[in-house]
């Protein structure tokens, strides 16, 4: 979240970062009214329990002279009477603070293009050339279903719609998609593995932001209040929640491989059929805990060790800045990855990669403690390194062949034990 103080002293620069992203600036206005009422009551608090005090020193020397106290006593019960009845609405304007503080996002880097939906998004660069084909190239669901590797309809026989059954050579591949990316992360760019919960409490969905603005688009237990984890995000960043971190260990790098869940409340009718768009799916996080002045070059390096997965696996892609209106509302700044798709006719996200500046760390209260003894707040980042699924659609839609066969990638073979292509096959079904 952001701090109360810098809003105080900041409110154009709020209330900008809120038109920016294409919000309304009401809530800040809500947020600065209560804040100024709570200030001034605090401010009349602080008299009456002076005056409270005055009066008992004043009563304890009448009964030390067994002179009257009762007039005074009386006044005492009444400022008393007072000082409970502001300490109650002071309890009133906290949670209303603090409700409101928990729903302004953060503010946008001044790097970050302004502009209130994706059509203002920025192409930074791109890697490879989209492949052509002879023939009119199959979508993933085409061939998941010739080659046997997907089954939808069975999953949905299992849970229901917008889940996906790999079986044979699919979960295969699903599964070396995710040995590969984590070899990778882990051996060359020296990420430390975390193997985490599938379910999170509350107060580590609300750490990381989910919480309140996302709920209705989580899965929630019915009898205990855990969620689902929609990301690893959510249980690595909440690793360190509520400690004081040694300044000489920062960076610290985690990767993670987790299923995910999202309910995807309001996305109906998008993307409603194949891997894009899934209530449960794969993915391989990448998250840093940084010094504030690091993070954005640590955020190049972040996005750069996703890039290196597409170009190991020799799919064309395109890095993209997100714009105000397109961030996420913890996000300071964020690049998605998007690999060519022929069978969609389009690029597909396979990765967002983001610095969220210190807005994390206050709501989880993760800090550092510098060499010289200052305690500050770290930075936190996070990408996909990456989406397991969709990777997986880019590689059955590029490594087609015109028989419907798919090449498995030379990056990925030793971890499909040498099979070199995908074949329809002949078991009986």
């Amino acid at each position: 979240m952001l701090d109360l103080k810098f809003i105080r002293e900041n409110p154009e620069k709020v209330r900008k970062a809120l038109k920016d992203r294409g919000m309304s600036g009401e809530i800040l206005e809500n947020l600065l009214h209560i804040d100024a009422e709570r200030r001034a009551l605090l401010r009349d608090l602080e008299d009456l329990r002076h005056q409270r005090n005055l009066i008992s020193e004043e009563i304890s020397k009448l009964l030390q002279n067994k002179e009257n106290s009762q007039e005074k006593i009386m006044e005492a019960k009444k400022i008393g009477e007072d000082v409970d009845r502001l300490e109650g609405r002071l309890s009133q304007l906290d949670e209303k603070l603090k409700d409101l503080l928990l729903n302004i996002p953060n503010i946008p880097h001044e790097s970050v293009p302004v502009g209130t939906d994706s059509s203002y998004n920025k192409v930074v660069r791109t890697w490879g050339e989209p492949k052509e084909f002879d023939f009119t190239p199959r979508t993933h669901l085409e061939l998941g279903e010739y080659l046997d590797i997907i089954d939808f309809p069975r999953a949905a026989k299992l849970v229901g719609s917008n889940f996906a059954l790999f079986k044979g050579d699919g979960a295969r591949l699903q599964r070396a998609l995710i040995d590969f990316m984590l070899d990778l992360h882990t051996k060359k760019h020296r990420y430390k593995e975390i193997w985490p919960p599938a379910l999170v409490n509350r107060m580590s969905m609300t750490a990381t932001g989910q919480l309140p603005k996302l709920e209705l688009d989580m899965y929630r237990l019915r009898d205990d209040d855990f969620f689902l984890i929609p990301t690893a995000e959510v249980p690595v960043t909440n690793l360190h929640r509520d400690e004081i971190l040694e300044e000489e260990k920062l960076p610290l790098y985690y990767t993670a491989y987790t299923p995910c869940f999202r309910r995807e409340a309001g996305s109906y009718g998008k993307d409603t059929k194949g891997l894009v768009r899934v209530h449960q799916f794969d993915k391989i996080e990448l998250v840093k805990f940084t010094k504030p002045e690091d993070s954005y070059k640590e955020h190049e390096m972040l996005v750069r060790d996703a890039e290196e997965v597409l170009q190991l696996l020799g799919l064309s892609y395109r890095t993209v800045l997100l714009s105000t209106g397109d961030l996420s509302f913890a996000g300071a700044k964020c690049y998605d990855l998007e690999a060519w798709a022929p069978g969609l006719g389009r690029y597909l996200e396979v990765s967002s990669c983001s610095n969220f500046e210190d807005f994390q760390a206050r709501r989880a209260n993760i800090r550092f403690r510098t060499i010289g003894g200052k305690i500050a707040y770290v930075h936190t980042l996070n990408g996909s390194g990456l989406a397991v699924g969709r990777t997986l659609v880019a590689i059955l839609e590029n490594y087609q062949e015109k028989d419907g066969t798919v090449v498995i990638p030379e990056a990925l073979r030793p971890y499909m034990h040498g099979l070199d292509r995908i074949i329809p096959s002949i078991e009986v079904r």
